[in-house]
């Protein structure tokens, strides 16, 4: 896609100083510019960038005044950051703007598909799914069935909808992402050997939620697992049967949470976390990358380490932590003058 100075100046509602006509179809860092590039300059430690930058056009501040030639085309806006910003998110809802079914693709007749879908080569959808309106369905998609999936979500390609599970509007699910897999349920027989516990719950998904590539959410054994409004997943987690994530959440990658596990709301969930089976984390908890939760967390805590102690106490206790070979060396000194001591 290409856009024209002029163009993008009315997107932003700024001015042209240039040629208007001028065309970009790619960005840029201002360092890294080239030909047919659009960048932008709001830190001022980038300025002398601007002067040998091959960007074809750069946003700036309406207030920069250059102070010697230069080549790109300018487009001058009250924010340059905020503008740059705008149009990114300008640029992907029109890449994203997809319609129409490709072959070959499964369809069954049974399914309820909305309004301006776009369904990617290559896709499956089972008997009695709904899809809403403006949903995109990228390839290699395959959904089960009795699904249900609000308008304007995004299933990016290669994800796995298993059946019966409910999405809301307005989410976006990354490729490779698995959504209502068997949660991970085995009892031993008098031999030892392990029988797998039937799993017939589901997964739902509220509205606008993200959920980053190849992170896998179980289906509940009984029940529903539920991800509730606004959660944001990193890549790369996995969340177990019947566990519930409350609305607004936020966890980073390769954070695993056990089953039936309750998470409150608007908390902040740090990378490579571990948390145990049946807690219940309470609203506002911040939870420091690699911690290991074997406990229930109070509102409002702050916790880190394995096992995750009070924040503030972890860092207090990390000072002797890493003193303690040298605690160690003034234990056995003073050993040695206290059994002088005694022996005279």
């Amino acid at each position: 896609m290409k856009f024209t100075a002029k163009q993008i100046s009315e997107i932003l509602d700024g001015e042209v100083d240039g040629n208007p006509n001028e065309e970009v179809f790619k960005l840029s860092k201002i360092e890294e510019g080239e030909s047919g590039s659009l960048t932008f300059l709001s830190n001022p430690k980038y300025t002398s960038f601007l002067y040998t930058t091959k960007a074809s056009v750069t946003i700036v501040n309406k207030s920069f005044v250059p102070e010697k030639e230069i080549s790109t085309t300018l487009i001058k806006v009250d924010d340059s950051y905020k503008a740059f910003s705008t149009l990114l998110e300008y640029y992907n809802q029109v890449k994203l703007k997809k319609t129409g079914i490709e072959q070959p693709s499964f369809i069954s007749e049974s399914a309820t598909i909305g309004e301006n879908v776009y369904i990617g080569a290559f896709t499956y959808i089972g008997e009695n799914t709904t899809l809403g309106n403006d949903v995109k369905i990228y390839p290699n998609v395959f959904i089960g069935d009795n699904v249900t999936i609000g308008d304007n979500t995004i299933l990016f390609a290669g994800t796995k909808i298993y059946s019966e599970s409910i999405i809301g509007k307005n989410c976006i699910l990354h490729s490779g992402v698995i959504i209502g897999c068997d949660g991970f349920g085995f009892v031993p027989d008098k031999k030892g050997v392990y029988k797998s516990v039937p799993q017939t719950g589901n997964v739902i998904i509220e509205d606008n939620v993200d959920i980053g590539a190849a992170t896998t959410i179980d289906r509940a054994t009984l029940g529903a697992t539920i991800i509730r409004k606004g959660v944001k997943l990193d890549n790369q987690i996995q969340i177990a049967h019947n566990v519930e994530i409350g609305k607004n959440t936020v966890i980073a990658a390769q954070t695993g949470i056990a089953g039936s596990t309750k998470i409150g709301e608007s908390c902040l969930i740090g990378g490579q976390v571990g948390i145990v089976g049946h807690l219940t984390i309470g609203n506002n908890v911040r939870i420091q990358a690699q911690s290991g939760i074997s406990r229930n967390v109070k509102d409002n805590e702050a916790v880190q380490g394995s096992p995750a102690l009070p924040y503030s106490d972890y860092n207090k206790s990390y000072v002797h932590f890493k003193n303690l070979s040298k605690l160690n060396d003034k234990v056995h000194e003073l050993e040695k003058m206290l059994k002088k001591q005694i022996e005279n």
